[in-house]
């Protein structure tokens, strides 16, 4: 079920998601106080291409100074596509599984540093 899951999201959604944290990643990495950002944005890239079968995490206050700097550069516009995204998703009862893939995907971009994915 998990790999079905995550080739329909792929197909779905994963590009864009995908496609969006790489350039995001790229721009922060234009300069060299934006590498660190960049580097969330590489690792989230690849989670958000096959998101089914992992969890995450998100620790807040692990890098505060960083997660507050990141919502106000980029993070919020990701959270609210995400958000979106997945309440559209819930709105059908198939659509439940990739609606709630979506808000954890939500959640990691609010705050991506000091989140742990297993």
């Amino acid at each position: 079920m998990k790999t079905i899951g995550n080739v329909l999201w792929f197909l779905l959604v994963g590009i864009g998601s995908w496609l969006s944290w790489l350039l995001l990643g790229i721009v922060w990495c234009i300069t060299i106080i934006g590498i660190p950002f960049g580097k969330q944005c590489f690792k989230f890239a690849a989670l958000s291409a096959f998101p089914f079968g992992k969890e995450a995490q998100t620790h807040f206050g692990k890098h505060a100074i960083a997660n507050v700097i990141w919502v106000i550069f980029g993070g919020l516009e990701l959270f609210l596509a995400y958000l979106l995204a997945g309440v559209v998703f819930c709105i059908s009862i198939i659509g439940i599984p990739f609606g709630l893939q979506c808000f954890k995907l939500s959640k990691l971009s609010l705050a991506p540093f000091g989140a742990t994915v297993k």
